[in-house]
């Protein structure tokens, strides 16, 4: 049954940086597992992201800065010529169809597998993940990671900065420095998994220090206009305990407040929580907030249309959504127009590799021809147009090792 459209600022066009928004849904970061085994983006993910060019903006998926910063199998990766060439496929489908992207660098820090990376992970301290991770032989008990010396810093500091060069020259428009879901950034300003006593800890000082400086340096590669960040404050995915979320995130971004940045990304965003109001405040620049619509639980009927205006109406600029853009490749014009939305199928299927649960959710068109020709019928998830995927690249080897 559809729903009686409603006017609604999320329709409204916005600006970022340079870019022209047409409309203010940003499709968030959703790690799929489709990359080749090399970190290579693979054509299905080229056909993926076309189908949802209508989103105002596209945060891509996670993409490992370096080696070591890999989490999970087939995460895709921007660290070398093969990981640019295979994003450039994407971006260029999706500048074709009418879209714009940014790409967020994630480095997992003790999120991480030698099986997954052929590295021991690194992270502030050497604590160890409180939970098993997957691996290509299955879920595996976490490795106690290697702390990071001062070098470990500047290089990985330096390859955030690379990562994001090579972004810009895979077609993307910005990238996102991801410091939010219990990554390597994230364990760094969490008093739980940062027990260091140099620089890099101790005080709230010296643990958002290294969230800064990875901010500051991708910022200074290719223009602070260009860069967004995310953090998901009191968020405990993947083992975290923050310890003192109200000083942590004040501080944050006074020291980033000045820079320019494009923009802010809160994940788990809520207009009644008082830290939500307080950041709005100390933030000069465009806010993204993503609702707290709770993972694990059943997609609202409107896939979060109600709990974004709710977020504009408190300060946010654009509302972020990530399982209705999932399961809806046509989310603007389904909520524009009030047409009902396809439920996210088994989240497993989210994680698996492959086209089902992937690519094959239908858009509106193919759902209206299948009621018409057949009725009674439940809808097929057929595939939704697309744009032809460029040719991928030409297989490569895996990296080597260390």
């Amino acid at each position: 049954m559809t729903h009686t459209p409603a006017i609604s600022r999320l329709f409204e066009p916005a600006r970022l940086g340079a870019l022209h928004l047409p409309n203010r849904l940003v499709m968030a970061p959703l790690t799929r597992n489709r990359a080749g085994a090399d970190g290579v983006p693979q054509p299905i993910m080229t056909t993926y992201y076309a189908q949802r060019a209508s989103a105002g903006l596209i945060i891509a998926e996670a993409a490992t800065p370096n080696a070591v910063g890999q989490t999970y199998p087939h995460i895709p990766a921007i660290y070398n010529e093969r990981h640019v060439a295979g994003w450039r496929h994407v971006t260029e489908a999706v500048r074709a169809a009418g879209g714009r992207m940014f790409l967020q660098l994630q480095h997992g820090g003790r999120v991480g597998h030698p099986d997954n990376s052929g590295l021991v992970p690194v992270a502030p301290s050497p604590v160890p993940l409180p939970e098993t991770i997957h691996t290509p032989d299955g879920r595996q008990d976490a490795v106690v990671p290697r702390e990071m010396t001062l070098d470990d810093i500047r290089s990985t500091v330096a390859d955030f900065a690379t990562a994001a060069r090579n972004a810009l020259d895979a077609g993307f428009a910005g990238v996102e420095v991801h410091a939010a879901n219990g990554h390597l950034l994230h364990q760094f300003m969490s008093q739980g998994t940062n027990r260091r006593t140099d620089a890099y800890g101790g005080s709230v000082t010296g643990r958002i220090r290294f969230a800064v400086e990875v901010t500051q340096a991708v910022a200074e590669a290719i223009g602070p206009d260009r860069v967004g960040l995310r953090i998901s404050p009191g968020n405990t995915i993947n083992g975290i305990d923050e310890g003192d979320t109200g000083n942590i995130y004040p501080a944050l971004i006074e020291a980033l407040a000045d820079s320019g940045l494009a923009y802010l990304h809160l994940v788990f965003a809520d207009p009644d929580q008082p830290l939500f109001h307080d950041l709005r405040k100390s933030w000069p620049g465009t806010l993204i907030a993503n609702p707290a619509l709770g993972w694990g639980t059943p997609l609202p009927a409107d896939g979060g249309m109600q709990a974004g205006e709710r977020l504009l109406t408190a300060g946010a600029d654009l509302i972020a959504l990530g399982r209705a853009f999932l399961a809806n490749p046509d989310l603007v014009e389904r909520l524009r127009i009030g047409a009902p939305l396809n439920p996210v199928r088994d989240q497993h299927m989210m994680y698996v590799g492959g086209e089902t649960g992937y690519t094959d959710y239908p858009v509106l068109a193919a759902v209206q021809h299948r009621a018409e020709t057949q009725p009674g019928s439940e809808p097929a998830y057929a595939h939704a147009p697309a744009p032809a995927p460029a040719p991928a690249p030409a297989p490569a080897p895996a990296p080597a090792g260390p």
